[in-house]
Order: C-alpha cells, then structure tokens, then sequence
C-alpha cells in the first residue's frame, strides 16, 4: 500500500474549505443571536445545512478516493475525482443562497450534489474493480 499523497492534499484543501464554512456558520450565529438550531432564519438554516451536508458526504468521498489511491488506482483517475469533488463543495454553497429554480441554482446547487455523488460513485466502482 502506497500512502495517498495526492488525497492527502486535497483533504487539507477540503479542511480549510470545512473551516471557512464553520466560521461562517458561527458568524451567523453571532449576528442572528442564535445559540442553537437555526433560530427560525432560514439564511441561518442555509449555512447550517451547506456546513452539515459538507460534513456529511466528504469525509466518506476522501476515504474511497484515499482507499483506490493507496491500493495504486491511476493519478490521473484520483487527480480528477478530488478536483470534482473540491470544485463541488465550492458550488454548493453558492448555489444555497441563490434564488430559488434560478440557473444560478440549478447550476450551483444541483451540479455541487450531483458532481459530488458522481465522484462517489466513479470512486466506489473504481475501487471496487480494484480489489474485486
């Protein structure tokens, strides 16, 4: 097993992008005077679920293109799923605040979720394949 450099990189660029959306939930916190939940406002619902749903698909994404690097999966293969994965979570958020059934939206929003269930998925049956 080779140790997943390039993943590796990419999970410290996710991890700032993870902080950047933390500290942007927490400011909206401190202005709105929400301790807990979203307080009603649905921008505070907003950050609150772009940060959850960052939090919910990357961590399993980094282990599965990490798993196919390490077991010595093509650079080019892991090099384009983490940049799909990583302009992905950029998207999202954008998307999040545009104005409802905008292009803006669809575009942002709809291709952050489905650029990034793509990536788990090209990297799942690439790995599967892999060890299989």
């Amino acid at each position: 097993m080779i140790f997943p450099a390039t993943t590796a990189f990419y999970a410290g660029l996710l991890a700032l992008l993870y902080l950047g959306l933390s500290g942007w939930v927490v400011a909206g916190r401190v202005s709105g005077n929400v301790l807990f939940g979203d307080g009603g406002d649905e921008a505070m619902l907003k950050r609150v679920r772009t940060h959850a749903n960052f939090s919910e698909y990357v961590p399993l994404a980094l282990i599965v293109i990490g798993l196919l690097e390490a077991s010595g999966g093509s650079h080019g293969l892991v090099q384009a799923l983490l940049i799909a994965l990583l302009v992905a979570r950029i998207l999202h958020p954008i998307g999040m605040f545009a104005a409802p059934n905008s292009p803006r939206q669809f575009a942002c929003r709809g291709g952050g979720i489905l650029l990034t269930m793509a990536a788990l998925a090209v990297a799942a049956i690439a790995l599967l394949v892999r060890v299989a």
